[in-house]
């Protein structure tokens, strides 16, 4: 494994006095934030007290709505390079194979969800492929750098940073977000509580290892006499095995000699046979969610906003969906002039999400069940009841997304016969108003930018796109409408045809305020 040794040159002399948003924390939450607002021209310095980019496989699973995600900001295709499908579970006893079977759903494309299993990718890989998007988009990360204090006011946020070297400097921000982890420096300086359930104590090792003499065409597990149980997959990409021993038993170090030995124990393989072992940590599971997301300019996210069992393999993508959701609304109140209070919403929208992993990360860990399904994919998660969702349809057939689910995507046609998706139409950081079926609009009357908004005709007169195959059609039906995309692909409004133009201007002044709203009339 390549350490991530990414480093950051500048000087305290040479950082910028003001940001638009300050950044804490250079995991893949922190650096998803920062890609969103890079590609949205929002100045972001996000700081990372480690002096490189984190080792370790840590969480591997990037579950289809993320993938999703990664898609919109240009990452699936480094991801997809790097990373591959789950294998099968192969049980060990005495010395062989037992039994083998699927832990993890293969579950087939489908027009509306064309990402549909979930990709293994180590979490150091991950990383990599999150940094070098950022950079390419023009951002960086500091390293070596810590927030010590900070101060708010009703304009800004005043942060003291120290870097590694002792210096310190002075950074002032419109807002500063928290992306620190599941020990945030910044929710304990708010005095922000967390709650949740409590969880059995327990403790469980992790190292990523070098093995000889053993297949990489499974996930291999055996059974402890403690009632835990030793797993040892092949990362995808390198040479590797991840390590997990779940109730090793006692009290347990990382050193290299004692992961060896346990493997040794507990396995047909030899200490001999585990060649390197290149990082380890030791995991208790915590389970809890932040009381707040805000306080004034200040928001958490990822793990410093809610922790809980890594059973479901849902942490590092709810944590990703929450840049993904805060970035779109700080882009528009800084560079769009849209009220403040639309970054309200961002509690409001993922505080329910989080509470809803929770149980269900909790669930799996209690019941130690290792089976997972399509139910993980968080393709189902929205926000039917967001103050930001408004659906105004009538008699909808009965699995026609509304207001508050996810936009699905369909494969369709150019006008002049080129294949293209609709995710094709959305990506970006543009509101994108799907115009279905001939449906009536008056986009004179609309506004006109297009990193803010895009006008997309699905057959009908002056089509842009042409629903060939009639995906679109069964995808969102086949009544005439207007649907409002917003910039993280879930549905802000459902109108009929009919005064649509009208419904549409309402909703994106709900949205953006009329400062925003500079029609082409």
């Amino acid at each position: 494994m390549e350490l991530n040794t990414v480093k950051d040159s500048r000087t305290a002399d040479t950082l910028p006095a003001t940001v638009d948003v300050l950044i804490t924390g250079g995991g893949p939450t922190g650096i998803a934030l920062g890609i969103d607002l890079a590609r949205r021209g929002v100045s972001a310095l996000i700081v990372e007290r480690q002096d490189h980019l984190s080792p370790g496989a840590r969480g591997t699973g990037l579950q289809p709505r993320s993938q999703e995600v990664y898609e919109d900001l240009g990452l699936l295709a480094a991801a997809r390079e790097v990373g591959g499908l789950y294998p099968p579970t192969a049980l060990w006893e005495n010395g062989r194979i037992t039994e083998v079977h699927e832990m993890i759903e293969r579950v087939a494309p489908t027009p509306d969800a064309p990402h549909s299993n979930a990709l293994m990718i180590p979490q150091f890989r991950n990383l990599q492929v999150l940094h070098t998007r950022l950079t390419e988009l023009g951002g960086s990360v500091l390293f070596g750098t810590e927030l010590t204090e900070f101060s708010q006011d009703a304009d800004q946020v005043t942060a003291r940073l120290r870097r590694a070297d002792g210096t310190e400097h002075t950074v002032r921000a419109a807002y500063l977000v928290a992306a620190d982890g599941g020990r945030s420096t910044v929710r304990r300086a708010l005095g922000t509580a967390m709650s949740g359930p409590d969880l059995e104590p327990g403790v469980a090792l992790l190292a990523d290892v070098r093995i000889d003499g053993l297949d990489r065409d499974h996930w291999h597990r055996w059974m402890l006499p403690t009632g835990g149980f030793l797993g040892l997959l092949p990362l995808a990409g390198t040479d590797l095995f991840q390590t997990m021993i779940a109730g090793p038993g006692g009290t347990p170090d990382t050193s290299p000699e004692t992961i060896r030995a346990l493997i040794a124990e507990h396995t047909h393989l030899t200490a001999e046979q585990i060649r390197d072992v290149v990082w380890t940590s030791l995991f208790r599971p915590r389970a809890g969610m932040a009381d707040s997301y805000r306080e004034g300019r200040v928001f958490l996210a990822g793990d410093a906003a809610h922790v809980h069992s890594p059973a479901g393999g849902q942490g590092l993508n709810t944590s990703v969906q929450d840049a993904y959701n805060l970035g779109w609304k700080l882009g528009l109140v800084l560079r769009h002039g849209a009220p403040d209070t639309l970054l309200d919403s961002y509690g409001t929208e993922r505080r329910p999400i989080a509470a809803h992993i929770l149980e269900t990360s909790t669930r799996l860990h209690r019941s130690r069940s290792l089976r997972r399904g399509r139910d993980l994919h968080q393709l189902g998660l929205g926000y039917p009841d967001s103050p930001l969702s408004r659906e105004l349809r009538t008699d909808l057939a009965v699995g026609v997304p509304v207001a508050g689910d996810r936009a699905p995507d369909a494969p369709c046609r150019t006008a002049d016969g080129r294949p293209t998706r609709l995710f094709d139409a959305f990506r970006g950081p543009h509101f994108t108003l799907l115009v279905l079926g001939g449906a009536t609009l008056d986009a004179t009357a609309l506004p006109t930018d297009p990193t803010l908004l895009r006008i997309v005709r699905v057959d009908g007169p002056a089509a842009d796109l042409r629903d060939a195959d009639g995906h679109v059609r069964d995808a969102y039906g086949s009544a005439p409408a207007v649907l409002l995309v917003r910039p993280d692909g879930y549905l802000a409004l459902g109108a009929p045809d009919g005064d649509a133009t009208a419904k549409v201007s309402a909703a994106l002044a709900d949205l953006l305020g009329t400062a925003a709203l500079q029609p082409a009339g």
